[in-house]
């Protein structure tokens, strides 16, 4: 099938090696063909009757002729049809921008199901994809990693579950670990060094957990508290109150209290008299508070805060990007507090497009799958093909929101900013980098 050739448009994604692609217009796009018949196998010829020859296992022929084909995987039908259509649109959009008459993108239905993502994997594989973009979640790409490592065809997950990075495929998401790294990083820069924590007792909450430990201890800092909770829990009060050791410093204010009633001078006096409207006495043991969680549960949270004496004055509030939500500043206790997401401008320029193209505003998650598509369309025209050094440029590649290279690991790295929360928004704290520092040496 033709998939979706004869469309041009305006450079968006380019490697940095060369240059960094310029926002463009683009065409308002066709609808996207069916997906073609998977080819059926050869009828069978039986040998004659002589000793026959060793057994070959049946390798799927790829069609004989220059078209460059990616295969994306996306939910089309079912619970995620909505995400997966922006996602098929970003795509397209990446596709006018950058698809030349050689490249054909095969979008094929996955309807969010490990079993039909790895099927209709190998039907691309038989069709020829040269890569596979997608599928969006951690079971499905699971699924799918042996069908395209044993044809030898890299995989760009959309997923965030790191657990199936590596081994042919790459996971795009975006990942706790280098936002808990960026904003620590400018914290301890700041001169930050006591960090707490609280987390949800999921792999999300352990991947945050663990990269707040790597980073402070790496930098000579501190984790002075550590707090996890089920997730879903409806009464995170004691969690708070163990949190700001409140039991320890009520005592301490009364202890502190009786010290200066008995030494009784006019000095003391008047520092008790400062402590009249007190709850507690002694400082926090921290100077910054990570909470890896977003939502209800985050303004939950953060709303217990002063009832147990963590102010955002002495104290940090820090987070990850499941802060990056509109509306965070209605709560008192966030403002001020930091996280690290992509810069925001990048974003609102690809909304900007993709609502003018598409009349509607594109799902959080569209940018995956633009970026995906305009890297495998910049890497086809480069004449690189898919192979894993043209996959890992170390210099990256400069994406709908910002800059990103693949990791031999399996995982993405992004250049990100970190954002302060205000009563109206977000503000930019440290603005995100235009280029990577050099990888580091693998061992």
């Amino acid at each position: 099938m033709r998939g979706m050739e004869d469309r041009r448009g305006a450079s968006w994604l380019v490697t940095l090696a060369a240059c960094v692609g310029l926002l463009a217009g683009c065409a308002s796009p066709g609808s996207v063909p069916a997906p073609a018949p998977t080819p059926q196998p050869p009828p069978q010829v039986a040998p004659p009757p002589v000793a026959p020859p060793p057994p070959v296992t049946a390798q799927p022929t790829a069609p004989k002729d220059d078209k460059i084909r990616v295969g994306l995987l996306l939910p089309l039908t079912g619970a995620n049809a909505a995400l997966g259509q922006s996602m098929l649109d970003a795509a397209q959009m990446a596709l006018f921008d950058l698809g030349d008459d050689k490249f054909t993108l095969l979008p094929r239905d996955t309807q969010g199901s490990p079993g039909i993502a790895a099927t209709a994997a190998q039907g691309l594989i038989e069709e020829g994809a040269g890569v596979i973009l997608g599928p969006l979640f951690g079971a499905e790409a699971a699924a799918v990693k042996p069908v395209a490592a044993q044809a030898g065809k890299p995989v760009l997950s959309f997923s965030s579950d790191w657990n199936v990075a590596g081994g042919g495929v790459w996971t795009l998401g975006f990942q706790p670990q280098e936002q808990v790294r960026r904003v620590v990083g400018l914290s301890m820069a700041r001169g930050l060094m006591r960090f707490g924590v609280v987390a949800p007792s999921t792999p999300y909450g352990d991947a945050a957990v663990q990269s707040l430990r790597d980073a402070v201890e790496q930098a000579g800092g501190t984790v002075t508290k550590v707090e996890r909770y089920t997730a879903g829990a409806t009464n995170l009060t004691e969690l708070v109150k163990n949190l700001s050791d409140f039991d320890q410093r009520q005592g301490a204010l009364g202890a502190e209290r009786a010290r200066l009633t008995a030494l009784g001078d006019p000095e003391s006096l008047a520092a008790l008299r400062r402590l009249s409207n007190a709850d507690t006495f002694g400082p926090l043991p921290f100077d910054a508070v990570l909470i890896a969680e977003g939502g209800q549960t985050l303004r939950e949270l953060a709303a217990l805060f002063p009832f147990f004496d963590i102010d955002p004055g002495p104290v940090r509030m820090l987070g990850t990007g499941l802060w990056d939500e509109a509306g965070l500043g209605r709560e008192a206790a966030l403002v001020g507090g930091w996280f690290a997401a992509p810069a925001p401008e990048g974003r609102d320029a690809f909304e900007v497009r993709f609502q003018q193209t598409f009349g509607y505003r594109p799902h959080r998650l569209a940018t995956l799958a633009y970026d995906a598509t305009a890297l495998s369309a910049v890497l086809a025209k480069g004449g690189a093909g898919f192979t894993v050094p043209a996959l890992t440029n170390a210099n990256g590649f400069a994406g709908a929101e910002g800059i990103f290279r693949l990791l031999p690991t399996g995982t993405a790295e992004r250049g990100l900013a970190v954002m302060e929360v205000t009563r109206t928004g977000t503000t930019p704290v440290d603005p995100a980098p235009q280029t990577f520092a050099p990888a580091a040496p693998t061992s």
